[in-house]
């Protein structure tokens, strides 16, 4: 059974960084896309961030682009969201996905 857990998230004042990780249990992740998705109190969830199985491609929504960083180490089965210069609007649940699985998301509070 695949698992996806998210972890790194917590409370940040603006300006500050964030580093949050992906575990993936079950399958590897090296054949596959991995994306990192977030989604704020009454909106629609979001892409963020998608990385290739090679990490020779990548892409940002525009909103996050030059303050974040996708990346993973497929030999430890995870991907990371690096996250610099968070702003009160980055406040969300942050979640990755592989495929058709999920994790369960990982709270992410920038105070102004």
């Amino acid at each position: 059974q695949v698992q996806l857990v998210e972890s790194g998230g917590g409370l940040v004042q603006a300006g500050g960084s964030l580093r949050l990780s992906c575990a993936a249990s079950g399958r590897a992740i090296s054949d596959y896309t991995m994306h990192w998705f977030r989604q704020a109190p009454g909106k629609e969830r979001e892409i963020l961030a998608a990385i290739n199985w090679s990490s020779t491609n990548t892409y940002y929504q525009d909103s996050v682009k030059g303050r974040f960083t996708i990346s993973r180490d497929n030999a430890k089965n995870t991907v990371y969201l690096q996250m610099h210069s968070l702003k009160p609007e980055d406040t969300a649940v942050y979640y990755c996905k592989m495929e058709s699985f999920w994790g369960q998301g990982t709270q992410v509070t920038v105070s102004s």
